[in-house]
């Protein structure tokens, strides 16, 4: 967790200097992604909210995307992470969303993705979406190098 704290404590001054606002919708993360941007002080200044988007009544419920929506999309992919990070920023009104979506294993997962497989995307006054491939079957491994991709990914529209 420090290491995501680090990069967080960046982004975060990024965000309040620019007087910006962040909200996430992430996956195979399980929150960590949020937990990370919510451990610096002053997070009520740039983080509006977000939540773990695990599963399909979470999609439909959280982030009100319909079936009809998903239709020619599937997820743990890139238009995925575009659409959630799309609709968070809208849902919660904020400068920038974020999303992760992947599977971090022991298994891949019903798509065909093997195990440390995941796509992220960023929506705001710059957008960028990429996957990220480990190559490991360790679960908390993953889910902790995704967290920190998603981070810099961030960071990286954030100092541009």
């Amino acid at each position: 967790m420090r290491e995501l704290y680090a990069i967080a404590e960046q982004v975060a001054a990024r965000l309040m200097e620019r007087k910006q606002t962040i909200a996430v919708a992430e996956s195979s993360t399980g929150g960590l992604i949020s937990a990370a941007l919510l451990s610096v002080p002053g997070a009520s200044a740039y983080f509006l909210g977000g939540g773990v988007i695990y599963t399909r009544d979470a999609r439909r419920a959280l982030m009100d995307i319909s079936d009809e929506a998903m239709k020619g999309l599937r997820s743990a992919s890139e238009p995925y992470a575009k659409l959630l990070a799309n609709q968070v920023r809208e849902r919660l009104a904020t400068d920038w969303g974020l999303s992760e979506t992947g599977a971090t294993g022991p298994k891949g997962n019903r798509y065909g993705d093997a195990a440390g497989h995941s796509c992220m995307a960023v929506a705001g006054p710059q957008h960028e979406v990429i996957t990220l491939e480990t190559g490991s079957d360790d679960r908390q491994a993953n889910m902790q190098v995704f967290a920190k991709t998603a981070l810099e990914l961030l960071l990286k529209n954030l100092s541009r």
